[in-house]
């Protein structure tokens, strides 16, 4: 439907930033395209600051944050700057100075305050920032890819000249990038400068990475807005893994094409601007310099080997068993953005119900419908509802903006609104309605779809700053509020379902999930590995190639992440209805 990428229908200047959601396949896409560019003659850098970065598994060396040659492609440089070990540094850097001075639950409490992403993502803009203002860096490459961009809400922060005062420091709401900011002394002139970088159409290109898929093109949509409102118009949008071809005999391959061309014929209309190019779906997994000459080229496609190793594969109905069994009360699905959580917090909710229980099914995702989902039918065992998360958020933007708009000058008061655009902020404005939610457990079982992540629940616990920002707004602190955090760690009343699809990015992301959650002592015994093509049936020597690749995957969840797993077919529309939900419940 769109040109296919090649470096004919495209200028590329001396930076190249790709950005997109996890599982697109931006590294994939960019160290693609720098082997390409070294191959033609370019000496090229490229730089990953993913935290689910798997740089080095695609070239098949180790890879630290210092720049090392890649064998078998002359030109080409590389670094993994690990933004989790930034974080750390940058935090140590900021906290280090009152460890022995306050009191260790405040020292806890500012911890882990600089423990979510915002702090990663600043930290490993301070990194690249680093690269960027190095001469010796920038005037030695002819081109520098990153593999991952800065977001538009963290470079609107640091253009804000509040960022660079002391109200940092004394700033107390507690619910965001404040704390993680607070590092940035000295360094405006340089920040400024990168900033300016990005923004000049001849020193940088921005690629949003998109699949052909609704949720994926919305978020490439926004981010394009986001970038492009603070100056970054230098915009293409890659379209990857686009099916170039289907078997109208075969019924997966079939639907699967048409989903894709419906997904780009229905573009989002802030995309329709942009120069759009595909790149097409590969047979492969994309690993190794072969590979990565091969992914932009026209390509002869082999015989997919049929006899590979054989995955047993669980139902979600085992899954639904399991919760019963157990006489849990508060069920979650958790997961990245597009790995299906509605769908199969929807389908537990229905098998649970069928089983004769009492079931409230919800959500906080503002991108999820449960009401179009169920079509707004009435059922025996079932009720459902929806947090909206943008009257959540307003409301408590607003008590926070009343309480310090006497306080604070006009530019304070301006770094205070876009502070508050922050994703903590969004996750603990919907605590309070979301406590008020799971206290119905006590008559019923309360599925969600989406809960706040292990980070947001140390943050809230951390020296009780939650509760104590509560009474500070309200005057009193909610019975449901303060029974939560101990209902969501007792495993005998509590389930976390982590929800991923079969792909390397999606699998580190919720591995990276777990890991937080278990910090925060919520240790989650399920996974489900959605819109899996390995439990499918197909023809299509493409989507048969895409399905051998997910076992590594697959085993990876079964072996070292999780005892107890289900995989869920890939299908061709979204589950709607009572009964089509069911249907994936059924033995």
């Amino acid at each position: 439907m769109f040109p296919l990428f090649n470096l004919d229908n495209v200028a590329l200047t001396p930076f190249l930033f790709f950005t997109g959601k996890g599982g697109v396949g931006k590294t994939s896409t960019a160290s693609a395209l720098a082997v390409h560019l070294a191959d033609q003659g370019k000496k090229v850098l490229i730089v990953s600051t993913d935290p689910a970065s798997n740089l080095q598994d695609v070239f098949e060396v180790e890879l630290s944050n210092e720049i090392r040659d890649i064998p078998n492609v002359n030109g080409l440089f590389a670094c993994n700057i690990n933004p989790e070990e930034a974080a750390k540094a940058y935090r140590d850097r900021v906290v280090g100075p009152y460890r022995g001075k306050l009191p260790e639950s405040v020292v806890a409490s500012m911890e882990e305050q600089m423990s979510g992403a915002c702090t990663v993502e600043i930290a490993a803009f301070d990194e690249f920032t680093n690269l960027l203002a190095n001469p010796k860096v920038t005037e030695a490459y002819d081109h520098i890819l990153f593999d991952t961009a800065p977001t538009g809400h963290t470079l609107r922060l640091l253009q804000l000249p509040t960022a660079w005062t002391d109200f940092l420091n004394e700033s107390t709401h507690g619910a965001s990038c404040l704390g993680p900011l607070s590092g940035l002394e000295g360094k405006k002139e340089m920040y400024a400068n990168t900033v300016g970088a990005l923004s000049n159409p001849a020193k940088t290109t921005l690629f949003l990475v998109a699949r052909p898929d609704h949720s994926s093109l919305k978020e490439a949509e926004r981010a394009s807005a986001e970038l492009g409102g603070i100056g970054i118009n230098n915009q293409v949008v890659l379209v990857n893994g686009v099916l170039q071809e289907t078997l109208s005999s075969d019924n997966v391959s079939d639907a699967f094409y048409k989903k894709q061309q419906k997904a780009l014929v229905d573009l989002p209309e802030g995309l329709k601007s942009r120069l759009i190019l595909e790149i097409p779906l590969v047979p492969f997994s994309v690993t190794g310099i072969e590979s990565l000459r091969k992914f932009f080229t026209s390509i002869e496609i082999g015989n997919i080997e049929s006899e590979v190793e054989k995955v047993e594969l669980p139902s979600i109905k085992k899954l639904v068993n399991d919760l019963e069994a157990r006489n849990l009360k508060v069920i979650f699905t958790m997961g990245k953005g597009g790995v299906g959580k509605t769908t199969i917090a929807s389908a537990i909710a229905i098998g649970l119900s069928e089983k004769g229980h009492r079931v409230h099914l919800t959500t906080t995702d503002p991108a999820a419908h449960l009401t179009n989902i169920f079509e707004g039918d009435a059922y025996a065992n079932l009720t459902i509802s929806r947090i909206d998360p943008k009257v959540a958020v307003e409301k408590y933007r607003r008590e926070v903006l009343e309480r310090v708009s006497g306080q604070l000058d006009e530019n304070a008061l301006a770094y205070m609104k876009e502070d508050l655009e922050s994703p903590c902020t969004e996750e603990i404005a919907i605590f309070r309605a979301f406590a008020d939610v799971v206290a119905r457990s006590k008559e019923e079982i309360v599925v969600i779809d989406t809960a706040p992540t292990g980070h947001t629940l140390l943050l809230l616990d951390a020296a009780h700053s939650y509760h104590k920002e509560l009474e500070r707004s309200t005057g009193e602190i909610p019975e449901s509020v303060k029974e939560l955090l101990p209902r969501l760690r007792n495993p005998e009343e509590t389930e976390v379902v982590i929800v991923t699809l079969p792909e390397a990015t999606p699998v580190f992301e919720a591995r990276r999930l777990q890991e937080d959650l278990k910090r925060a002592n919520i240790n989650p015994n399920w996974w489900v590995i959605n819109q899996s093509l390995y439990a499918t049936v197909t023809e299509n020597k493409v989507l048969k190639g895409r399905a051998a690749s997910e076992i590594s995957w697959i085993s990876m969840v079964r072996d070292e992440l999780t005892e107890r797993f289900a995989v869920v077919p890939w299908l061709a529309d979204e589950k709607v209805g009572y009964e089509e939900l069911q249907e994936l419940v059924k033995p």
